[in-house]
């Protein structure tokens, strides 16, 4: 049985009796406080809320044929587990934006163990990346498989951290213009020198990959040169996919993001793919909503922020998380009072008692200053 202690000292208590409604009185011999344990379903309500939402089980499972559930669980869909600040360096992280709908990515952070910040917004921008690095301390090394607007982000908020860009990401960028059977002898070869960068694992084999991208690009020359009239009679490259294929590899070797991984003042391991955030994060949430298919957008996105909010370092209590975060009501009445205060203009769009997810990206502030 689970041990009932004391509301004042934390210690142990024993039974005394019982009220006159017949609850279970409990007496603490260190204050001599008597009381009676009031259960909280609330927070139970909560874990069975978790559990569903982290299993595989649908609402019809649950007890009532899932009406029962629903009534139960509906206030949890409320609320908006945040981020706090992350105060303690990480020596590697890895980013990634994951897409749940055309206008709705969730940036997140991560490093080897822990879930360290995500962020919503329209699509990868720079700003977005920027609330996204300023709540979590600088690493040594940041993986990323090349979002838009990152690397100018890493640059304002952590100046001092090294980029290593997935190699994996980079050959899939290769591929994507080659395609798996290239019909060409140049498209074969730079298909080639592409797949090759997922076996570097020296300095020097490094230096003779660079090498043989450029002596690619000497040989082929007169052949990438060949221009066509298209249907519009504007003249362009013949060969555009491939120029396009080895321009991509070039700014990634101009960038000195490569090879990162092989820098031998790094006081770390530092992994050369992206594959911790791709396979233990994305690819959890994507099986999360894939059990749970047919939710709307926003409890898309709240269902990515349990997730990653339970899997961060430090996650509060169920009674903590219900006394702490942050309501659609009382995010709306934050939006209120800075309207009332700055009298915004009024074409920014009023959320009423309800927010609207697709509003998020531009107040920053109340997601930002939660937490402070």
């Amino acid at each position: 049985m689970k041990l009932v202690r004391c509301p004042n000292c934390g210690f142990v208590c024993k039974r005394n009796g019982k009220t006159s409604a017949g609850s279970q009185r409990w007496y603490c011999n260190q204050c001599s406080c008597s009381f009676t344990n009031k259960v909280n379903k609330t927070n139970n309500n909560l874990q069975i809320f978790l559990d569903w939402l982290f299993g595989k089980h649908t609402q019809l499972d649950m007890a009532g044929d899932g009406r029962s559930f629903r009534r139960k669980t509906s206030q949890f869909w409320e609320l908006w587990p945040l981020p706090p600040k992350v105060e303690s360096s990480s020596s590697v992280v890895f980013v990634d934006g994951i897409y749940l709908a055309r206008n709705a990515c969730i940036l997140i952070c991560c490093n080897e163990t822990h879930v360290l910040g995500w962020y919503v917004c329209r699509y990868e921008h720079s700003k977005a990346w920027e609330a996204l690095l300023r709540r979590i301390s600088s690493p040594i090394v940041v993986i990323s498989d090349g979002g838009t607007g990152f690397q100018k982000a890493l640059k304002k908020v952590w100046p001092k951290a090294k980029l290593q860009r997935c190699l994996f990401h980079a050959f899939q960028q290769v591929k994507r213009y080659t395609t798996i059977r290239p019909k060409t002898i140049a498209g074969c070869e730079l298909y080639g020198i592409a797949r090759d960068l997922l076996t570097i694992h020296t300095q020097d084999h490094a230096m003779k990959w660079v090498q043989n991208v450029m002596s690619w690009k000497v040989r082929h020359r007169v052949f990438l040169s060949e221009i066509t009239v298209d249907e519009n009679g504007t003249i362009r490259p013949k060969h555009e996919r491939l120029i396009k294929a080895e321009n991509s590899l070039v700014k990634l070797i101009n960038k000195r993001c490569l090879f990162t991984y092989l820098d031998a003042s790094l006081t770390c391991t530092c992994p050369a793919t992206n594959n911790r955030i791709e396979g233990g994060v994305n690819a959890q949430l994507r099986t999360m909503l894939r059990n749970h298919r047919g939710m709307s957008i926003e409890r898309r996105i709240k269902a990515v922020f349990w997730w990653c909010y339970m899997h961060s370092p430090n996650p509060l209590s169920n009674a903590e998380i219900l006394k702490v975060m942050p309501t659609n009501k009382s995010i709306s009445d934050i939006y209120h009072t800075i309207h009332e205060q700055s009298r915004l203009e009024a074409s920014i769009p009023t959320w009423g008692d309800a927010i609207v997810w697709s509003d998020l990206h531009n107040y920053d502030c109340l997601f930002t200053n939660l937490w402070d």
